[in-house]
């Protein structure tokens, strides 16, 4: 995955569908490594065997990238937002419900 976001990365005279691609791709990677960590972080078996202080650096790094990602997201959506574009809504029903639940 690296090599190929590397190849995309580098491509020269990309185009607004090649930003798009690049964007989709790293988004994809993004999504399958956030599976594995999960898998992780979800088995008590595996996270046992890291340290204290493995686990504080994962913890700082985690929190690091995380919060960045999510202001440029903020970021990214204000802007959405002037230019006219809303987040797509679905509305979940639960017990007969309805419960409004925003994706962005």
């Amino acid at each position: 995955m690296l090599d190929q976001m590397k190849k995309l990365e580098e491509a020269e005279a990309k185009d607004r569908l090649d930003h798009v691609r690049l964007i989709r791709f790293t988004l994809g990677a993004l999504h399958r490594s956030l599976l594995g960590w999960m898998q992780w972080a979800n088995d008590p078996n595996l996270m046992t065997k890291f340290t204290k202080e493995e686990l504080e650096e994962i913890d700082r790094k985690i929190l690091e990238f995380t919060r960045s990602f999510i202001e440029y997201d903020i970021e990214v959506a204000k802007k959405g937002g002037e230019k006219g574009l809303k987040a797509k809504r679905r509305v979940r029903r639960s017990r007969g419900e309805g419960t409004e639940v925003f994706y962005i």
